[in-house]
């Protein structure tokens, strides 16, 4: 990928063309290149000298690698057979990339958890080289979810009517347990647009029980900022939040 005015006009006719279309990829890479961020932010700063912040950030980066290692899985096995089903070939530079990450993330998880074990003196090395090679790793996902963005959604759309493609959403949520979607909740719904987080929950309301989509209207108490909170309360039809003015 070129980051140039040619790239770019180009990427926004793909996205004009794609409008209104079920789009597979974008929730979920805002939450992971929002997580992806943040744990490396995290990890540049983390206190070698201070071992309970040492902890929390191999806790965090561990999590992070779960969840991609988990997407991963999703993405393997149901987006990638779909194409292959009707677009053979156009996922293999993609899937060989997964296997890559993989290999990345059992060495980023090896290396987080050795933190935990290692002294002061040890720490301010092996945190040097956990955030080179985080960097490393996030950087080469943004390039594979670009490649995902653009030319697998090509393929989708052309390929797939939009009732198709939420079929194959549907199953995909469907075997993702409570823990994990909350975890991509809690990086999803900040960093999705407005109309996006929108939508998010009123396909939550429509098709999560009662207990789920309360739990996850609640955590936006935390996760939003107020302006933000009254305009999902009112495209939600409900209350005001008293002292919030969606703007």
């Amino acid at each position: 990928m070129q980051s140039n005015a040619t790239e770019m006009a180009s990427v926004a006719a793909a996205a004009r063309a794609g409008q209104g279309r079920l789009n597979l990829y974008a929730g979920i890479h805002k939450a992971l290149r929002a997580f992806m961020a943040d744990t490396l932010i995290q990890v540049g700063r983390t206190d070698f000298t201070d071992a309970a912040d040492v902890g929390r950030t191999a806790d965090q980066v561990d999590e992070l690698m779960a969840l991609c290692a988990s997407h991963v899985a999703h993405e393997n096995d149901f987006v990638h057979p779909a194409l292959e089903s009707r677009c053979p070939g156009v996922c293999l530079p993609v899937a060989r990339d997964h296997d890559a990450h993989l290999h990345h993330i059992a060495h980023l998880r090896d290396a987080a958890r050795a933190l935990r074990v290692q002294e002061g003196a040890e720490r301010e090395p092996a945190l040097q080289a956990l955030y080179l090679a985080l960097a490393l790793f996030v950087a080469d996902n943004f390039q594979h979810m670009h490649t995902e963005e653009t030319v697998h959604n090509a393929a989708l759309w052309a390929a797939y009517s939009d009732a198709e493609l939420i079929g194959i959403h549907d199953a995909l949520l469907a075997t993702i347990p409570p823990a994990e979607m909350m975890q991509v909740m809690r990086w999803m719904l900040p960093n999705l647009n407005a109309p996006e987080r929108l939508d998010v929950m009123q396909g939550m309301r429509s098709g999560a029980p009662a207990a789920v989509f309360d739990a996850m209207l609640a955590s936006t108490q935390d996760l939003l900022s107020p302006g933000d909170r009254a305009k999902l309360a009112r495209g939600l039809g409900l209350p005001p939040v008293p002292g919030l003015v969606a703007v």
